[in-house]
């Protein structure tokens, strides 16, 4: 049987953890190291540019496509990393919106400073 998630370069997601996944605070040192030394392939196995080896790796392309529960290590660890990347990607404003009443049942909105 072949070996789960063999990698042959090691991952890093510069655009979103600039200073990596230990020290971004949002991973666990061994989540990290796991996401490091195996994202390379589990990133593969998800974007279908390499086909699975074995049922371990079947298994995590159904957790990817919402088919399974995450229940191994690296089901777990990849779903907390495409987490933090989609919290990572909502957008923020300074500027909020209020509510109006015209008189009518509709309601317009309005760009206001929050001061």
């Amino acid at each position: 049987m072949q070996q789960s998630f063999v990698a042959k370069r090691r991952f890093f997601d510069d655009r979103n953890f600039p200073k990596g996944f230990t020290r971004s605070g949002r991973f666990t040192l061994a989540e990290g190291n796991l996401l490091e030394k195996h994202g390379a392939s589990m990133q593969e196995l998800e974007d279908g540019i390499r086909q699975p080896v074995n049922e371990e790796e079947q298994r995590f392309l159904q957790v990817c496509k919402g088919e399974a529960e995450a229940a191994s290590v690296y089901e777990k660890t990849w779903m907390k990393y495409k987490q933090r990347i989609q919290e990572k990607r909502k957008f923020h404003t300074v500027f909020g919106k209020k509510r109006i009443a015209d008189g009518s049942d509709d309601f317009s909105y309005v760009e206001t400073d929050n001061d």
